[in-house]
């Protein structure tokens, strides 16, 4: 049964993208079959997979404008068995060309749901605001994972993210569930980021994943070279956390694992 896992914070600069092509990547180098589907305009993710997206002939966009075939937009990658559906900048007016079509809220739900069982995992990269984009990715996936960024603002905005994921699981998705928490871009120098992690887990009544995404400039490398961490620089301590957190997303449901 494959697992549709939405990346969503509304936050910028909280290691969504980060974390879409370095799961992706590991869970794919886990003998996983992964699609990883980018509906951020920005197209980090898809760049970070080293897909050019300027030149890309089928986004997402078009497949959410039913302009071509699921088929004719999945990009096979070379990292394992792992294909995307890429996303540029075309994406940032489908919002306004999507009022006015029923049920645009299933559009992508409606997509997926043909190759779902094709794959182990999808991983949807949402942009970081709560627009229709983020509504499609919710109402297509089983479970949201939510990075927050080990800093000061950490927890603002996150009440709000919390109340759209009740709103979508209460009109569209009864069955969505929060993923869990990933702490990212830690610095173990910092009391901050120590105390950042405190004070979400004192507050926050939701699933925390053990594993803590470090800053790491080898990770904030990788992207401009259009690679994942695990083959830029597989030896790294970015490698090793999205490697741990892959294995506890694989496991995440299994009470025995530790």
């Amino acid at each position: 049964m494959s697992r549709v896992i939405a990346i969503a914070n509304q936050k910028g600069g909280v290691g969504k993208s980060t974390t879409a092509i370095n799961l992706s990547a590991c869970l794919a180098e886990m003998d996983k079959r992964v699609l990883t589907i980018d509906v951020d305009p920005q197209g980090n993710t898809t760049s970070g997979l080293g897909v050019d997206k300027e030149s890309v002939e089928n986004t997402v966009y078009e497949l959410l404008l039913g302009e071509c075939e699921l088929e004719d937009c999945i990009v096979s990658l070379e990292f394992g068995d792992l294909s995307l559906i890429p996303a540029n900048v075309n994406l940032a007016g489908a919002e306004i060309e999507l009022i006015g079509i029923e049920e645009k809220e299933y559009i992508l739900r409606n997509k997926i749901e043909k190759v779902r069982d094709q794959y182990d995992f999808i991983i949807i990269d949402c942009p970081p605001s709560l627009n229709m984009l983020t509504i499609n990715a919710m109402t297509t996936s089983d479970t949201v994972l939510v990075p927050i960024q080990c800093e000061y603002y950490a927890l603002e905005g996150l009440s709000q993210l919390m109340h759209t994921i009740e709103l979508v699981q209460e009109r569209l998705n009864p069955s969505l569930k929060i993923e869990g928490v990933v702490f990212t871009m830690y610095d173990a120098r910092t009391n901050l980021s120590l105390q950042v992690v405190e004070n979400v887990k004192n507050n926050l009544h939701q699933e925390i994943y053990k594993t803590i995404i470090p800053r790491n400039v080898r990770l904030a490398e990788a992207p401009s070279y259009g690679m994942p961490i695990n083959y830029y620089d597989g030896k790294s301590a970015g490698a090793e956390s999205y490697r741990l957190l892959a294995e506890e997303v694989i496991h995440r449901e299994d009470e025995t694992w530790q």
